[in-house]
């Protein structure tokens, strides 16, 4: 076991700030190797607490070197402070003071990449959420908020842009080839939004003039010679900026707005204020080298990054505990945006087929926490699918229990309160009631309660009153901590088809004529309710759920016929697409039942059927077609078994896309010529979309293994003019052991080869084949040139495709992919500790599967947990695991 057990924070003793700071003046001279920093910080002790509480200074602060400490400019003694591990102690200060602390960091030597760090020549920060202490002592928490000025000195050739927070309000030569730049944000902050960049970087501009007609300049910083693929994230910027104001009333507020690229981050993007740092992986992208699904992830971040600036920045959160205050209702606001820029519909499916595959399991497994986390010992672990993404669907169901008119009303009052602020997640909840004069009360608990709801729906038509009752029931399964489960407040989308395939106009019991609605919002808060349509016609099939109007399982016993039907014909094209997905995970779980029995498993003709009729039908959305084509993934089925049988899943799901290929071949061609395009590539909606499609027919054509269809494919990879073909047609024959694949993957790498973030999708593709051999490709290209383990995106591409995405091998029986991600892990411990702790997510789940397989899961993370100082992220996770 590990030697100490790490200390767990816990929300139930939060305790506001001893001192607050009005303002911190930093200076840096950037070394790589002895980078010298020095804090002057205005104290002031917090009026919160009692006057006669005179409590010791204490500042965060590790691995660095203390120089000197200096108090209203009068050097400290040893003697005068304590410096230990993780903290600074001044014990005797007066109740307003000014602290000079100077300090030392080797920002080349970082393999964190969190404070201040080097790579590929340029200095870059990351200081969420707790890097800010890796650079200077100070109380790094976020309900400390101050006004920054910063000065950045470093050799000008090495470093020619020095950029931080705010404004530039001063620059100049120094001498032996040095120069200075220095920034004033002012705007009060908390450390983990401070930011700095310096090296040689190219440059893009723009500029933007708000509703209130601020000129705004935009400027994206890059490697050199990616100054060409920069120009979709600036036009994202663009939009995102004038939806904020078209939506919200929320302008931009400073006079420049600066992104940074770099090629070596822990994270996807930083939204630092008005000094956005991203994984190059999100600006980046030209046709050549960025897919479709690049460019969307491209647009929905760096949206969910400018829209920080008032929703995390100009408010932000208390504590670490309140986090999804600010992630939650970004990703929120992200989404808004993505739907209606692309299609509403696929924008959905996406963000739940998300939710299902990473929170669901989240929430059913040993790590389930609330949106709102009572405890924890590494916040980094804390950035989970359950903060950000669970985060979005509550506030999604307040969107739709207030109405758009009406959350809009509690936003503007948000702001109106808190704005400079550290807040909670009940704050913002209170803005939403006092702003509507409603109670949520019973809503808070999705902040405080984890696990995944189960909602069983039953309904009883009634032809003489002509009216149908629905039933409806909650449950939440008790999760760690949490053995008794409370209801919650569930706002579910209701619809009733008739059998012509025509939507009925509901009305609910006691209301009068005239308020009826296709579509209505039935509000679960008790275990049980009963709800009464009147004016129902004929027995109807419900559609239940729309939109999926909130984050639960739904549980009601559809026929074959009924999910049919709902493929076919339900408007709510969400619940169309659900219908499709019901069907084929039940169809799915039967054959995996006769692949464990020894037999072959049947696919039912009666969805092939079902199939079929959807790629006959001409819909303008081709977009949407693609995704009724897409069956659940063998993780989803997964987890809809009591003991997850991979070997089951992986023949039964390869069966029934062989059966659909082979039934409608010629349909499939129909649609693979039908949609290939002699245009030029542009990411618009139309175009993406017949590629989705085109390339989906093309999936199922090469699961035949037919010589002809392979051709298809090859023919695809040579003939394509953008990487949305190709990477399509290098996943179709990725799976099929055929010359083919050899070649296509080995031209891949010789075109691409000094493109690092392309290279990435290489990598992905052979760790996701699931073709015997594979983790023997993934340890030999482990030592590829290709390959760096210090490089968070090399690492997720290769170790972590493998280990999330490739279920039949890395779950071989005999425990080898569990032995290679748990040497990985131990070794990326000592180097980047926040990505290791990420790369144990698969082995989170271990008591789902057998229990051969258990047991072998067990012994790999008991090995990690008896490392030698074992990083709280990885402890934290792994002990948690073997709970």
């Amino acid at each position: 076991m590990a030697a100490e057990t790490p200390k767990t924070i816990r929300l139930a003793d939060y305790r506001a700030p001893d001192f607050l700071v009005e303002t911190i003046d930093l200076t840096f001279d950037l070394e790589p190797k002895a980078t010298r920093v020095t804090a002057k910080s205005a104290f002031r002790r917090n009026p919160a607490h009692k006057k006669d509480e005179k409590r010791p200074l204490v500042l965060d602060g590790e691995d660095m070197k203390l120089i000197s400490v200096a108090l209203d400019g009068r050097a400290l003694e040893k003697a005068d402070y304590v410096v230990g591990d993780e903290t600074l102690t001044v014990a005797d200060v007066p109740d307003d003071f000014e602290l000079t602390v100077v300090t030392e960091i080797a920002p080349e030597d970082n393999t964190r990449l969190e404070g201040l760090y080097r790579s590929s020549g340029v200095y870059t920060t990351q200081c969420e959420a707790e890097g800010f202490r890796r650079i200077t002592y100070f109380p790094d928490r976020p309900d400390v908020m101050a006004k920054y000025r910063v000065t950045i000195r470093a050799e000008k050739e090495a470093c020619p842009f020095l950029l931080s927070n705010g404004n530039l309000v001063a620059e100049k030569e120094l001498p032996e080839g040095r120069h200075e730049a220095v920034w004033e944000d002012p705007y009060p902050k908390p450390s983990y939004l401070f930011a700095l960049v310096a090296g040689d970087l190219a440059k893009v501009e723009d500029d933007f003039t708000t509703e209130t007609g601020r000129e705004v300049k935009l400027r994206i910083f890059v490697e050199h010679g990616n100054e060409g693929r920069c120009g979709f994230a600036m036009d994202a910027l663009k939009r995102s900026m004038r939806w904020d104001e078209e939506t919200y009333g929320l302008a931009y507020d400073l006079d420049q707005f600066s992104i940074v690229a770099v090629s070596d981050f822990n994270m996807g993007a930083m939204e630092n204020k008005s000094l956005n740092v991203f994984n190059a992986k999100y600006i980046l992208a030209d046709p050549e080298t960025a897919t479709d699904a690049d460019y969307s992830f491209i647009d929905t971040i760096v949206a969910h990054e400018y829209f920080h600036n008032w929703t995390g920045n100009r408010v932000t959160c208390r504590d670490w505990f309140q986090l999804s205050l600010k992630e939650g209702l970004t990703v929120f606001r992200d989404q808004q945006f993505s739907e209606t820029t692309r299609s509403p519909a696929v924008e959905r499916i996406n963000q739940v087929r998300s939710l299902r595959a990473r929170q669901f399991p989240e929430d059913a497994g040993p790590t389930a926490h609330p949106v709102r986390p009572a405890e924890y010992i590494e916040i980094n672990n804390f950035y989970t699918p359950t903060v950000y993404d669970k985060g979005a669907e509550v506030i999604r169901m307040m969107h739709t229990l207030l109405g758009r008119d009406g959350f809009r009303k509690g936003m503007d009052l948000y702001f109106e309160r808190h704005d400079g602020q550290a807040v909670t997640c009940d704050d913002f909840v209170a803005a939403m009631e006092d702003a509507n004069d409603q109670k949520l009360t019973l809503f808070r608990r999705w902040y405080s309660q984890a696990g995944t709801p189960t909602v069983t729906v039953t309904g009883k038509y009634d032809d003489l009153a002509r009216a149908y009752e629905m039933t409806v029931t909650q449950e939440t399964k008790p999760t760690p901590g949490q053995p008794t489960k409370e209801p919650l407040h569930i706002p579910l989308a209701v619809g009733l088809m008739d059998r012509r395939g025509r939507e009925m106009p509901l009305r609910f019991e006691g209301e009068s004529v005239g308020k009826e609605a296709y579509t209505r919002v039935v509000e679960l808060t008790e275990d049980r309710q009963t709800f009464r349509f009147l004016g129902v016609v004929g027995r109807p099939v419900p559609s239940v759920n729309r939109a999926f109007s909130a984050p639960v399982r739904i549980d009601l016993a559809y026929s074959d016929e009924d999910l049919a039907f709902l493929m076919a014909s339900d408007p709510d094209r969400f619940n169309r697409w659900e219908a499709g997905q019901r069907y084929a995970t039940k169809l799915l779980l039967k054959m995996v039942e006769e692949a464990r029995a020894g037999r072959e498993p049947e696919a039912d003709s009666r969805f092939v059927d079902a199939i079929h009729a959807g790629l006959r039908e001409e819909d303008p959305d081709r977009s949407f077609m693609a995704q009724m084509l897409v069956l659940p993934s063998e993780d989803f089925l997964a987890e809809q078994m009591a003991v997850a049988d991979v070997d089951a899943i992986h023949k039964a799901r390869q069966a029934l896309r062989r059966a659909i290929a082979t039934r409608l071949t010629h349909d499939l061609l129909v649609i693979y010529r039908g949609n290939r395009s002699n245009r030029p590539y542009a990411f618009e909606p139309e175009a993406a979309g017949r590629r989705a499609l085109k390339n989906a027919a093309l999936g199922y054509l090469t699961a035949l293994g037919d010589e002809a269809m392979i051709d298809l494919a090859t023919e695809q990879y040579d003939g394509a003019d953008n990487m949305t073909d190709r990477m399509a047609a290098l996943a179709a024959l990725n799976d099929l052991d055929v010359p083919a694949r050899r070649k296509t993957l080995d031209d891949f790498y010789a075109r691409f080869e000094k493109n690092g973030l392309v290279i990435d999708k290489w990598l992905g593709l052979e760790a996701m084949s699931a073709l015997p051999g594979t983790l023997d490709r993934v340890k030999e290209l482990t030592g590829h040139k290709a390959f760096s383990i210090k490089n968070p995106n090399k690492v997720r591409a290769l170790i972590g495709a493998f280990a999330s995405g490739n279920a039949i091998r890395f779950h071989a029986k005999d425990g080898s992919g569990y032995a290679f991600l748990a040497d990985k892990v131990i070794e990326l411990d000592t180097l980047n500790p926040q990505v290791a702790a990420r790369m144990v997510a698969p082995m989170r789940r271990l008591k789902k599967f057998d229990k051969d397989r258990q047991a072998k899961m067990r012994a790999e993370l008991e090995r990690i947990l008896a490392v030698p100082k074992l990083s709280r992220d990885v402890y934290e996770i792994v002990s948690k695991s073997l709970a």
